[in-house]
């Protein structure tokens, strides 16, 4: 039998800080919406971040695609994991706290495994896979908090529904984006991202518009980075990790971030901290220790978190 190779310690550091960057993305989101509107901010995130990816994708040498039908495949994408997404989570964040949304979409690879098994029949039923989803997303409801889930109501519940809804987009991408197998993923990344920008930009000038908007040096910069960082720069990471340690680890993300959203949470936005993050930061990575153990199979779990990591 084969001696299987084990990554080397610098990918996990990778997983680890592919996380922190997304996981700080729910308080760069917070921050930056003090400033900019929902839509102006998703529109500024998608435009930066595409032309970023697209200059490293053209500085590599990668061709982009020249069929119509592609790229309106690619607009699609660019809705299901860009800016339908962004702009939930962003106008959820308008009312309700950045961890909660946080480890709201952390719920991402339960909505991919139940898709992709039980409704496409794409995947198989792995039980110690699925066992791993139920033990993060028990970490999960442990984070949020029954006082918190019980006091909502109104408009936080409306902003409850929309980072939920961003999770089930998320994981519809990821399904979605199987038909992207034969090109490069930096190309996809990159080319979704702009057609996302060619929807969220008319919406910003007709909506918001920025340019009546004066933004901080605080809020600008949060905007960049959201853009710069939890958006170029993980997708970048991410495609390294999906060749390195396979889409299953990296799925696990969706619960490490949610545990890096409440602790930045926390920390730069003075936001509540119990007993429950300590108990749910057991379950958390008990479920990515059964999500990452040798023997899985890749799924659109994992993809998703490609994408949803922009959130």
């Amino acid at each position: 039998m084969p001696e299987t190779t084990k990554p080397p310690a610098a990918e996990y550091a990778l997983l680890l800080l592919l996380a922190t960057l997304w996981g700080g993305s729910f308080t760069l989101i917070k921050v930056a919406l003090a400033d900019y509107p929902p839509a102006s901010l998703v529109a500024l995130r998608v435009l930066v971040g595409g032309l970023v990816l697209a200059a490293l994708a053209a500085a590599k040498g990668l061709a982009f695609p020249r069929s119509l039908r592609r790229w309106g495949e690619l607009f699609v994408q660019g809705l299901l994991q860009g800016a339908l997404p962004f702009t939930l989570i962003s106008w959820g964040e308008l009312h309700i706290a950045s961890s909660l949304a946080g480890v709201i979409n952390s719920t991402v690879p339960m909505f991919a495994f139940m898709l992709s098994v039980f409704v496409l029949g794409s995947a198989p039923f792995v039980p110690r896979k699925f066992a791993g989803v139920v033990l993060g997303l028990l970490g999960v409801l442990v984070i949020a908090g029954a006082e918190a889930i019980g006091a909502l109501e109104g408009t936080n519940l409306l902003a409850v529904l929309a980072v939920l809804g961003a999770s089930v987009s998320y994981a519809c991408g990821a399904v979605f984006g199987h038909r992207f197998d034969d090109q490069p993923p930096l190309v996809t990344a990159a080319a979704s991202l702009l057609c996302g920008s060619m929807l969220m930009v008319p919406i910003s000038l007709a909506v918001d518009r920025p340019w009546t908007l004066a933004p901080g040096f605080e809020t600008t910069l949060a905007a960049l980075g959201l853009a710069l960082l939890s958006t170029a720069l993980t997708s970048v990471i991410f495609f390294r990790l999906i060749r390195t340690l396979g889409s299953v680890a990296t799925t696990s993300n969706a619960y490490l971030r949610a545990l890096f959203s409440v602790l930045f949470g926390v920390f730069f936005l003075s936001e509540p901290l119990g007993w429950n993050v300590v108990l749910a930061a057991a379950l958390i990575l008990g479920g990515v220790a059964l999500i990452t153990w040798k023997g899985g199979t890749a799924s659109p779990a994992g993809a998703a978190q490609g994408q949803g990591a922009r959130s």
